[in-house]
Order: C-alpha cells, then structure tokens, then sequence
C-alpha cells in the first residue's frame, strides 16, 4: 500500500527512508539544456554524476564541452555513448579520446540507442564494450529495462533483455571497472522491486541505478513515456489523468520513492544502489525536489 497520496502537492516526502535513498543520485542534462543553467553548484551536490545524453545530431564538440564545463564545475560528467549513432571504431576511439583528453572524462553510459538510427558498424552495447575503446575508464554503465524492451523482445518475453542481462554481468566480472545497470524510468515500485529479484534469482548482481522521472506536467511524463516505450507502468500516469481533479496537478515522484526508499530500508541487500533521475520537468525544478529531501546544493554546503 502506498503511504503518501500519488497527488500529494510539492514538499519533502515526509519518509525518513527518503533522504539516505538518495544520497548519491545522479542527473541526465543534454548540452542544450545545460546551456541553460547558469551555475550547477547552486542545484546539485558537489560531486554528483551527471550523465549527458547523446542525441543523434548532437555534434561532438558540444558534448565534450559540456563535459569540461560540468568537470570545471566540480561535477561527474558520464556521457552517453549510443551504438547505432556511432560510424565505426576510429569514430568511437576518437570520441573517447576528446572526452578523455579535454574533460577527464572515466565514465560512460554504454547503450545500444535509436534501432532506427544504425549509422555505422555498431549495433549494441555488447559490441562497444568488446572493442576496448573503454579500457583504463573507472566506471561503465549499461542500460536496464524493468519493462522489457520491445525494441529487443517484441513477443514481450524478456528472453533476449535476461540473456543480455547475463553477458554484461559476465563482462563486469572481468572488467576493472566498476559497472552498473542504469534504467529508464518507471512511475510503479512493484514491478521495479519484482524485477530487481528477478536479476538476483538469475545470478545477475550488478548494481541497479533505478530511473526517476522527475516532477512534471502530467502531458509531459505521459508524452515522454510513450516515447521512450515506458508500458506497464504507464497506466500509473493514465489513471491519474482521467481524474480531471489530479490532470492539472504537478507530477512528483514522491510515492514511487519513498514506498522504494523503504523497501530499500528494510532490505539492505535490495539491489538498487543509486537514484537517476530524468529531469523531464526541467533541471532546477528536479534539483529543487531532491533539495526539499535532503540533498544541499554545492553552494550551500
């Protein structure tokens, strides 16, 4: 049973689960919204991983800006580096080089991307961390998926998702790096938890890095959600909008948080690690929720 209303209106979760469940959340900006941000030190703690998406399009000479910029700023700049948009072997051996060499870049999300997009020899994430473009990085992370992946599995069977899921566990354990599951993000905790148990029960252990959408307007989330292929727990955002007195209220993630954070709390060895968050609503509005639940801005320290 969830213990805060779904529309419960902006303010701290009220769960002391909350706060220590996000200690060490991360943050998805893309160069053109962190153009708009004046100063990071004033919404994120020191620190913080800041994951910079890659859309195809995006010149690489914004990305690695943006990364030198979040560097300078005290921050952890983990780009995405998206199979299908990357030509070929000295495309990616360069990409890694800049991002190296100008933005002290040791981290990076590995995924497969946009299966309509195939620019090159590349087609998933298995192959980019075979090429060993990332050897000598501190941490790598791949792409989860709580509600399949209909991209991977269009019977819905999960077969091809759980069999990838095993070769990256099999790849972390001969890595150096320190590596990760990050997942989109999901508005239901159930099939989150059920999911995660699953990845234990089939001797996958890596670490869960669990999406969060962060507060929005409701036809944002449900326009994103359709989008990225979120399903079963998209009833969660439709149910919500056929109650005309809830439509225009804001979305906050508080009741998917806290009834994780608590889970978490009384399962120590649950396998979410660390918050992610998609600040759909914007940057400063995200980073405002996670301050309300006891996250301090750099400036503020």
């Amino acid at each position: 049973m969830a213990l805060f209303p779904f529309a419960r209106k902006s303010g701290a979760t009220g769960s002391a689960a909350v706060a220590p469940f996000l200690d060490g959340f991360s943050i998805e900006v893309m160069p053109r919204t962190a153009e708009k941000i004046e100063d990071f030190r004033a919404l994120l703690p020191q620190g913080t991983r800041v994951y910079i998406a890659h859309i195809d399009g995006t010149p690489i000479e914004e990305m690695v800006a943006t990364a030198r910029r979040l560097r300078g700023e005290g921050y952890e700049p983990m780009p995405h580096f998206p199979a299908r948009i990357i030509a070929d072997k000295a495309m990616l051996t360069e990409w890694v080089a800049r991002y190296q060499g100008e933005a002290g870049v040791k981290q990076g999300l590995i995924l497969a991307g946009n299966p309509q997009q195939q620019k090159g020899e590349f087609h998933s994430s298995m192959q980019l961390l075979e090429s060993g473009a990332f050897d000598g990085f501190e941490r790598l992370h791949v792409a989860g998926h709580p509600e399949g992946n209909k991209d991977i599995d269009p019977d819905g069977s999960d077969r091809m998702v759980m069999e990838a899921a095993r070769w990256k566990q099999a790849f972390s354990e001969r890595t150096d790096a320190k590596m990760a599951m990050a997942t989109q993000f999901c508005f239901e905790a159930k099939p989150v938890i059920d999911w995660v148990n699953n990845l234990k029960a089939n001797g996958i252990d890596l670490p869960v890095h669990i999406g969060v959408a962060g507060p929005a307007k409701l036809q944002t989330l449900i326009k994103f959600a359709i989008a990225c292929g979120v399903g079963p727990s998209l009833k969660v955002l439709q149910k919500r909008a056929m109650d005309v007195t809830k439509l225009l209220l804001p979305y906050e993630p508080d009741e998917f948080v806290t009834e994780l954070a608590e889970h978490k709390a009384a399962n120590p060895d649950f396998g979410i690690e660390a918050v992610h968050f998609f600040p759909l609503g914007g940057i400063k509005t995200n980073a405002d929720w996670t301050q309300r639940n006891g996250q301090r801005p750099a400036q503020a320290a």
